[in-house]
């Protein structure tokens, strides 16, 4: 039989579970909100450990009458400890709560209270006067927001990005000198290079990270120090700053405290110019996953121009199958990515007056987005474009049977008269030489002397 503890808040007695750190406020926001399994995401808590470190450690250094060496030293320990993933089960918080995210901050904070108190052995810190001084969840949670996602990107997104930049390069290195038919509105067109059509996939991977890297700006701006409504009440003179100071040295990363702290917490823009960034990656992985899963179709009854790895058996009926499971995997991930977008830009809208309270749901959906592009393009990269193969002959095939080949003709016999020719190679099934020179257009002479496919690259 579990047992438990007498827990009290603003509002009276509660029952906690004795073996946990958590309080009685966590423990209201657990009864009274058991809606859905998204709990609030491990990365959210993670940043408000590096926050409420930072605030205690700046609160030593402005108040130092008030938060002692001996409390900061118990705080700061509590949070390594959360940092370092130790007490992940004291975070037991839906998404679905007060859209301030009051409850998770006070989860955070009675868990460091009651950690702390742990190490030092004796009643040291309360939640609110101590782990939370010179703070309100209004502009801590949108700070460990930022945290969290400036984080995602910096250390997990771009990294992923660079990977597959990486492989593309080395298969354009690869396969230099490779022509094939191009492809326009999914029919035939002019010949292209296979390493052009790669260069195409890396470039828009290259746009995509420096895209990324321009919202780190505004991701490192943070809200500390408005506390409730953007004035700083109960905060001293600087506090902002000084977090910011704080978590730039622990996290490498480069904080500010944003100088106009009403529009740090009420407007969300700087996030959905980020999550903005990861719709375009987003659908720019969509192009081309649909592109390779294009060109391995077949074995025989596809296009068929390139070969990627067999991962694993593709039907539970047709024996011998083997699907593009990594394309469509990352398929899907694209079109989550883009209904996340949906939410964020629609909780961007809804602040009103001095706070946006749509903060749990666009924290919880700009990370997945991360963490799912991150993870997507890792596999991707490790299980299909690494190991991507070209069939020459099939390329070689295919460009040679294409009917555009026909538009380097164009200066010589006319765009009516080359019309004719494709028309004519197409209904009766001749080469294009053939018939071209069935309509009398060329001497075998001249067509040879300026039909060279793979010089038209």
């Amino acid at each position: 039989m579990e047992k438990y503890r007498i827990e009290r808040d603003s509002m009276g007695e509660m029952q906690v579970p004795a073996q946990r750190y958590w309080g009685a406020q966590t423990q209201r926001s657990f009864q009274n909100f058991p809606i859905g399994w998204e709990k609030m995401p491990a990365a959210i808590i993670r940043a408000f450990a590096l926050l409420k470190k930072a605030a205690a450690q700046a609160n030593h250094d402005l108040k130092p009458e008030k938060m002692t060496g001996e409390k900061r030293a118990a705080i700061t320990k509590a949070c390594d400890e959360i940092i370092e993933n130790k007490h992940a089960c004291e975070f037991p918080l839906v998404v679905w709560q007060t859209g301030s995210g009051t409850q998770s901050n006070m989860n955070v904070n009675e868990v460091v209270a009651n950690r702390g108190n742990a190490i030092a052995e004796k009643k040291l810190l309360h939640p609110n006067d101590d782990v939370n001084m010179s703070q309100s969840s209004n502009d801590t949670f949108p700070t460990a927001m930022h945290i969290a996602a400036a984080t995602a990107i910096r250390t997990e997104l771009i990294p992923a990005v660079d990977t597959l930049i990486a492989t593309l390069e080395r298969l354009e290195k690869e396969n230099q000198g490779i022509v094939k038919s191009g492809r326009t509105h999914l029919q035939d067109a002019v010949p292209i290079s296979f390493s052009q059509e790669v260069s195409g996939w890396r470039g828009m991977l290259e746009a995509d990270r420096e895209q990324l890297e321009k919202t780190l700006d505004g991701l490192c701006r943070l809200a500390i120090g408005g506390t409730a409504v953007g004035t700083g009440l109960n905060a001293p003179d600087g506090f902002g700053e000084k977090v910011a100071e704080k978590l730039s040295q622990s996290t490498g990363m480069p904080f500010v405290s944003n100088p106009n702290k009403f529009h740090a917490l009420t407007s969300l823009d700087r996030i959905v110019f980020a999550h903005g960034a990861m719709k375009a990656l987003a659908a720019d992985m969509m192009k081309i996953a649909n592109d390779i899963r294009w060109l391995a179709s077949g074995p025989r009854c596809g296009l068929g121009e390139i070969f990627i790895p067999e991962n694993e058996p593709g039907s539970s009926i047709m024996p011998g199958k083997v699907n593009p499971t990594q394309c469509e995997s990352m398929t899907m991930i694209a079109v989550q990515v883009m209904g996340n977008d949906a939410t964020v830009g629609m909780a961007a809208s809804q602040g009103n007056f001095q706070l946006n309270v749509f903060l749990p749901v666009t924290a919880y959906n700009f990370l997945q987005s991360a963490r799912l592009l991150t993870d997507g393009i890792l596999s991707f990269n490790e299980r299909c474009v690494s190991g991507i193969t070209v069939n020459k002959e099939k390329m070689s095939e295919n460009l040679h049977r294409s009917l555009m080949l026909v538009t380097s003709l164009n200066p010589y016999i006319g765009y009516d008269n080359a019309a004719k020719v494709a028309k004519k190679a197409h209904k009766e099934n001749l080469s294009l030489k053939e018939a071209c020179l069935d309509l009398g257009f060329m001497s075998e002479e001249e067509f040879d002397k300026v039909f060279h496919p793979e010089e038209l690259i």
